[in-house]
């Protein structure tokens, strides 16, 4: 099979499952377009005024402070799982970590950005 022979065959099933998945849908759906499929549908009321809302911006960041701060658990969780394995310099490596997030989030707050005015 060779050195890449594992991984051509897992290219040739990860591509073969999405595929075979979606394939069918695309050939057996209906297609009868009418203007009733095209309006905005709200809990089987008929929708007043524009579907378009703007929101705040302050809203953005709430979401990306919430990213961050999941993504911090993902790499705190294989960390905490190996512990006692790591040693005393991984327990101050994941201080700096939380250090400068905690640094970030601070200065967001100081800033600010947390409030919802």
């Amino acid at each position: 099979m060779g050195e890449f022979g594992s991984l051509g065959i897992f290219l040739v099933v990860a591509l073969f499952f999405p595929v075979m998945a979606l394939g069918p849908a695309f050939l057996l759906q209906p297609k009868q377009p009418s203007p009733q499929k095209y309006i905005p549908y709200e809990c089987g009321v008929d929708p007043i005024g524009s579907p378009y809302v703007q929101y705040r911006a302050g809203y953005f960041l709430y979401a990306l402070l919430f990213i961050v701060f999941d993504i911090e658990t993902v790499f705190l969780y294989p960390w905490a799982v190996e512990f006692q394995m790591l040693g005393l310099f991984a327990l101050l490596e994941m201080f700096v970590f939380v250090g400068i997030l905690a640094l970030g989030l601070a200065y967001a707050w100081r800033k600010g950005d947390l409030s919802w005015r």
